[in-house]
């Protein structure tokens, strides 16, 4: 959007990197090693110290580190994983890979993050993982989810593709559960110039098999142990993320800066805002507000000339792809009441106090006019 507030402006952060990234890239084009080469495996040092983690394994998309996350814990037909509903829809790709069903557990109105008081219930003899997503960069509430889960014997894998460098009782996400799966689709936080995606762990065994898995199964080359896929990181994507992982905490930051701006602005505003936490420190990946009529009022902003989001508009259980589950509108109520109510409003590192003045005025007008 040339004149107003663009939802996501990518253009403003390379412009901001350029020089970097053509100097890093040019590189890996000289060196010839294109597929998971030195630049990947020093991201993935990288990576795996900004975790706090002990393993990093690079892949080709948010999608396939949950994916491998799956099959490292042999998932497979008659399993079930527990998730939520509001997520995108990649979380439960992850389980119907593997032949398992998902089962799912409504989010706490406030966090927006899988209701630990609604947990137990859903598991059964059947449950072979528990797969909380910390949504929009908010940090699950982990402990009460992590007890309920030992207690069972279930292990926990922590979908973080929305929320890099997101701190939970002084624990970046990711290190928290056994295994922890990131996404670095050019819009998130850290994000690639194209698909990209991690799973970080502490142990040496899952991170092995991890390995072994995203390189058709190889455990040395054309040695295949098992069925795998091709789910290596290319160079390129390595080179990128390595120069942009050193400015994310500094993006984050003013990410912080920017929802603080807007909650502060927003206020009294017939709107519901996201919760803040002492636990946790989010990275805001969305800023996701809640309102009443809220296609007309997004309408309303785009014809202000500001861009908004919509995550997500639809449950994943009364998605067509899952209706085979059988659930019926109503069976979770939260939400499908937080799928017709939310917007995300524009929020990334280069945003100005300027336009997020603007984007305020118009949200202004357009709930209230």
């Amino acid at each position: 959007m040339i004149n107003g507030v663009s939802y996501l402006d990518l253009k403003a952060q390379y412009q901001s990197i350029r020089e970097e990234v053509l100097t890093a890239l040019e590189a890996v084009c000289e060196s010839t090693r294109f597929a998971q080469g030195p630049i990947t495996a020093e991201f993935e040092r990288s990576f795996a110290d900004f975790c706090g983690v002990e393993h990093c394994i690079s892949v080709n998309s948010g999608t396939s580190a949950l994916h491998l996350a799956m099959r490292c814990l042999d998932i497979g037909p008659g399993d079930e994983v527990i998730t939520v509903p509001m997520t995108f829809i990649a979380t439960t790709w992850a389980i119907s890979y593997t032949g398992a069903r998902p089962v799912f557990v409504d989010i706490d109105p406030e966090r927006r993050t899988m209701d630990p008081a609604k947990l137990e219930a859903a598991i059964t003899g059947r449950t072979k993982a528990i797969l909380p997503v910390h949504l929009f960069g908010q940090p699950a509430d982990m402990e009460p989810l992590l007890r309920i889960a030992e207690r069972h014997g279930i292990p926990v894998v922590e979908d973080a593709a929305q929320a890099h460098g997101a701190f939970y009782k002084g624990q970046r996400v990711g290190q928290i559960a056994l295994m922890g799966c990131f996404s670095f689709y050019p819009g998130k936080n850290l994000g690639a110039y194209g698909e990209g995606g991690a799973l970080v762990t502490n142990d040496d065994e899952l991170a092995s098999r991890a390995r072994t898995l995203r390189d058709h199964g190889q455990s040395q080359r054309y040695y295949h142990d098992e069925i795998g896929y091709n789910y290596r990181m290319d160079s390129l994507q390595g080179a990128v993320l390595n120069i942009k992982l050193k400015r994310l905490d500094e993006w984050n930051g003013l990410r912080e800066q920017q929802a603080h701006m807007y909650s502060e602005l927003l206020s009294g505003l017939p709107i519901t805002r996201p919760t803040y936490y002492e636990d946790s420190k989010a990275v805001w990946h969305c800023y996701v507000i809640e309102c009443d009529r809220r296609d007309e009022v997004r309408a309303r902003l785009l014809e202000a000339e500001v861009e908004t989001g919509l995550h997500y508009p639809v449950p994943i259980h009364l998605q067509r792809a899952y209706s085979s589950l059988g659930h019926e509108k109503g069976a979770f109520k939260v939400s499908e009441e937080f799928s017709r109510k939310c917007i995300s409003l524009p929020i990334y590192p280069e945003l100005t106090e300027v336009q997020i003045r603007a984007v305020v005025k118009a949200l202004r007008d357009s709930v209230t006019g």
